[in-house]
């Protein structure tokens, strides 16, 4: 299989695993029967739950275009060096931007939303070319 969808399954797969803390968290907070709910009136996460809640969402926003990417530029026989560094700084820069936005590191934060947001221009590039 190419890198490139290797770190797809990998980002697709970390997508998922990110739902597990704040879900967790949110249970041992307000309860099983409040999260099973319809959540309706459900205040919103605060603290690390809360950034534990964006993370993942942002996670999701970013994953789709990835997921776009990857998938047109090995079905358009386009892979290269260039897209296989741009899949796995992808991945690598999700995971570090995970773990400082739950534990509230702002700045870090930001540069890894950039690290994976210049993997993306590198992907569309590489589609488009």
């Amino acid at each position: 299989m190419k890198i490139e969808l290797t770190m797809l399954a990998w980002s697709a797969a970390l997508c998922v695993i990110l739902a597990v803390p704040y879900t967790i968290g949110l249970i041992l907070e307000r309860g099983l029967p409040a999260v099973a709910g319809n959540r309706e009136n459900f205040a919103p996460a605060t603290g690390w739950l809360g950034r534990a809640q964006r993370a993942h969402r942002n996670m999701v926003e970013n994953l789709i275009p990835f997921a776009a990417l990857v998938l047109a530029v090995v079905i358009a026989n386009k892979t290269s060096g260039t897209t296989t560094l741009a899949a796995q700084l992808f991945f690598w820069a999700r995971i570090l931007h995970a773990a400082v936005y739950i534990a509230g590191i702002a700045w870090v934060r930001t540069l890894a939303f950039a690290g994976s947001t210049v993997a993306i221009f590198m992907l569309l590039y590489a589609a488009v070319a």
